[in-house]
């Protein structure tokens, strides 16, 4: 069983979540004693039409809840984003949540929520969402799995429960495992029946202990909107799971993102994350989720699935489910009930079908109608000479000799 997300450096056999690997530019270095700004927007921005998103909602009054380790409210970017949340791992802890020891749980909140800075280009795909920050674990490592700190699902399930029960309308958990667990499910239950969106990814395999393709979880629960990971040219990648779980996909390829305290950072240069492509999507439903607060979960994710961006309207893939999120058409769908994809939750008739025109088919002709007609003529008048003969013969007849 194993909990994956971005990055490298499994521990054979454990539940982990590894650590995001920072592949900065030589000259773009990250971390450091002061922040360090990168002037660039990240490329996913325009990608997933962030500016006409941006003029119709922001993620104001949404509160996303970043299930992961932690968050570093120290970067300039989320100064005043974070909410007081809380530490599952080791309960009671001081700075509730708003610390990241293993830089993981910061960069998902930034892709969603980053402020802007002078100075740097990065920006959240959401940014006037609040964060809620639920620590689940603080690494990965040999040390943490000795102190007993390493990725739970039981963990897990508890701070989605807790997220859920302190506010947040979206849930990200950028981590998946192979096993189903009860005690997720319920949490997952819990959050739905609770008018909460679960946002999970759908499996990192250059993480994963089993990366064959199949069914990750909680993504794979009912109610979940599974995330997979796309290249930086919004292609298909073999370092996401694939499987019928998928239901979206997001960019997770070329990340400019923040780095813990330390200002800004590119992520995943080397193969896309699906991680990073979770946050985006919670950002999108964040924006959803705002600007149609009436609507369910069900209708937020479905705004997504229906507007994504795919090679055929009503067919769903295992590599990109419904196709790439764009947020800015989801936030202008009219939903009429007649769009072509995704089940419609609010419909009971099933997802409507492409229209079908009518198409005359002329009557069949028979090659052989005229031979048969004439032949049937012929039959009548050889009938009607016979008749004549008889009749004439019985009035005429032959006379007999006395």
């Amino acid at each position: 069983m194993l909990l994956g997300c971005a990055g490298t450096g499994l521990l054979s056999g454990a539940l982990v979540v590894a650590a995001p690997a920072a592949h900065a530019a030589p000259e773009q270095g990250c971390g450091g004693e002061a922040p360090r700004y990168l002037d660039e927007e990240p490329p996913a921005l325009a990608q997933l039409g962030a500016q006409r998103a941006g003029q119709l909602a922001t993620g104001d009054g949404v509160t996303v809840a970043v299930v992961d380790s932690g968050v570093d409210d120290s970067n300039p970017h989320l100064a005043g984003a974070v909410l007081a949340g809380t530490d599952v791992v080791r309960p009671g802890t001081a700075d509730a949540g708003r610390k990241d020891t293993w830089g993981h749980g910061t960069t998902v909140a930034g892709i969603i929520a980053a402020r802007p800075v002078e100075g740097s280009g990065v920006r959240g795909l959401a940014p006037g969402a609040r964060i809620l920050p639920v620590r689940v674990y603080y690494g990965e490592d040999s040390q943490a799995e000795r102190d007993g700190t390493d990725p739970d699902p039981g963990r897990i399930a508890e701070g989605i429960r807790w997220a859920v029960d302190h506010g947040a309308q979206v849930v990200n958990v950028s981590m998946s495992s192979d096993a189903d667990d009860p005690a997720l499910r319920a949490a997952v239950e819990h959050a739905t029946s609770n008018g909460s969106l679960v946002v999970a990814s759908a499996g990192n395999r250059n993480t994963a202990d089993d990366d064959a393709d199949g069914p990750r979880f909680p993504a794979a629960y009912p109610d979940v909107l599974a995330v997979a990971a796309v290249d930086r040219d919004l292609n298909a990648t073999d370092a996401s799971i694939h499987g019928d779980h998928v239901d979206v996909a997001a960019p997770g390829q070329d990340v400019l993102g923040v780095y813990r305290g330390a200002g800004d950072c590119w992520f995943a240069v080397d193969a896309p994350a699906p991680s990073w492509s979770t946050a985006y999507v919670s950002a999108a439903a964040a924006l959803v989720a705002q600007r149609f607060p009436d609507e369910t979960p069900a209708q937020w994710a479905y705004r997504l699935e229906v507007t994504a961006a795919r090679a055929v309207a009503h067919e769903r893939t295992r590599e990109t489910g419904w196709g790439v999120v764009r947020p800015d058409q989801a936030l202008q769908h009219v939903d009429d009930g007649t769009a072509v994809g995704p089940p419609n939750p609010t419909s009971t008739d099933g997802p409507p079908v492409a229209a079908v025109t009518p198409v005359a088919v002329p009557a069949s002709v028979d090659p052989l109608e005229p031979v048969r007609a004439t032949a049937v003529w012929w039959v009548l008048a050889a009938t009607t000479v016979v008749t004549l003969v008889a009749l004439a013969w019985r009035l005429v007849g032959p006379r007999r000799s006395r």
